[in-house]
């Protein structure tokens, strides 16, 4: 019988790409050839209890892209990215029988069902050594001021000034060396389309706010464009609040989301724009977005399924909803609200929003009419681009009353409406049709 041969596996989910990637560079420093690999799980393409997948169109097109650039990305270091459609146990396992597998790298992750499939995973790979890294993060939590993630405060600003503090910003790793030819592997590997996975084929909305690609080359040329070729990191702050069109916002999060660049990455690039062209409020703004990212894994952490609960980290309750009716005319924008209606055709169409539009169409659905925030936090789950688990459930509970939101707040729609689209554009824009 032929011996197998020893490999070690970079088991990429949420970080896909070759800068800043921890576990890719460490297996790249062993002795074992390095095969990459990635799955297109079908439990994320299920259909959730409230009738839509669980990962819509918009988000899957997207990780597509940025799993076909990964893949292109690697073979430049001679590394071959084994891309199947099953559950990772199962992919795993098939590999077991092809190849002695030393060491599977990965990314750290502690929800739910992302444990589940690592246990898996470990259950087929008895042997095998497996070496995770908390490489998500802008604050490594080996860094930051707290010995164990119970004292994570629960406001946001005691955390940012704390870490601001006492806490330093690592290097950034840099891409490994190119690898022998010989460490390419001969493999069977399929990147799916959407209509494998039981998505619709769609052409992009010209409207749309993000029309843009996925993959670690598209994220840092959109920090190109938006740090060095315009400079408008230098208005950040003034534009943020922005509805329309591809630069009131940095727009990196559906990058981030699925890890094609890194918060440490973006940090240093900012820290070079502030030394080299300006440095002022709107700079330091971005990187302060970057805590709040931060701060809701670190409340992830910290609560564990709490996140995902009715009562939230607060254990508060109410009296929710759960009206179909409602749900229905909430995510084809039928309300009452015009601003409110504008934003949600606006994730329909194009499966982006932004985050003004996502404070105060979530502060409706929860405050206004009092329906349970879990299912429109599901819903954005299911069709944002840039679905983060962190910062989805822990905004959602922070503007439904059940998270980390000190004052409780509770958006005025009109007037919101009348200070972020005084003229009226944006509501124009996305409801046209039902105008006429």
């Amino acid at each position: 019988m032929q011996k197998k041969q020893d490999i070690n596996i970079v088991w990429f989910r949420n970080d896909l790409r070759t800068r800043d990637q921890n576990s890719l560079h460490e297996a790249c420093q062993q002795s074992e050839p390095v095969l990459g690999v990635y799955c297109f799980d079908p439990k994320h393409y299920e259909t959730t209890t409230y009738g839509f997948k669980k990962t819509e169109k918009y988000r899957a097109k997207f990780l597509i892209e940025s799993v076909t650039q990964l893949s292109n990305k690697l073979k430049e270091l001679n590394i071959s990215l084994y891309v199947k459609q099953d559950e990772p146990a199962s992919i795993f396992l098939k590999l077991s029988e092809e190849y002695n597998i030393k060491n599977v790298f990965y990314q750290t992750e502690w929800t739910d069902e992302e444990k589940q499939a690592e246990d898996a995973v470990k259950s087929v790979l008895k042997d095998t050594r497996f070496v995770n890294h908390y490489n998500q993060f802008l604050f490594h939590p080996d860094d930051v001021p707290y010995d164990d993630f119970s004292q994570v405060p629960e406001v946001y600003t005691n955390f940012r000034k704390k870490c601001e503090k006492q806490s330093q910003v690592r290097e950034e790793i840099p891409v490994p060396e190119v690898l022998s030819d010989e460490n390419l592997q001969n493999i069977d590997t399929k990147i799916p389309c959407l209509t494998d996975l039981g998505l619709e084929e769609f052409e992009r909305d010209e409207r749309s706010a993000f029309p843009f690609h996925g993959g670690e080359d598209e994220a840092w040329k959109r920090l190109q464009h938006y740090f060095w070729d315009t400079k408008k990191l230098q208005y950040y702050k003034k534009t943020r609040n922005g509805l329309l069109g591809t630069d009131y916002s940095s727009k990196f999060s559906p990058w981030l989301a699925n890890g094609s660049i890194s918060a440490v990455s973006i940090y240093h690039e900012v820290k070079k724009f502030e030394k080299e062209i300006k440095k002022n409020q709107d700079t330091y703004w971005l990187i302060f977005e970057l805590i709040w990212r931060d701060y809701f894994k670190y409340i992830s952490l910290k609560h564990g399924n709490k996140i995902f609960q009715l009562g939230g980290v607060l254990n508060k309750e109410y009296d929710w909803g759960n009206n179909d009716k409602a749900f229905n005319q909430w995510i084809n924008g039928n309300t009452p609200e015009s601003f409110v209606n504008a934003n949600m055709i606006e994730i329909r169409e194009t499966g982006f929003m932004s985050n003004r539009g996502r404070q105060n169409v979530n502060s409706y659905w929860a405050k206004e009419w009092k329906q349970d925030w879990r299912i429109g936090a599901a819903y954005f789950e299911a069709m944002l681009v840039d679905y983060d688990v962190h910062s989805n459930w822990g905004n959602w509970m922070y503007n439904s009353g059940v998270g980390n939101d000190p004052r409780d707040r509770k958006f005025n729609i009109k007037s919101q409406a009348e200070r972020y689209d005084t003229n009226g554009k944006y509501q124009r824009t996305w409801l046209q049709e039902s105008l006429f």
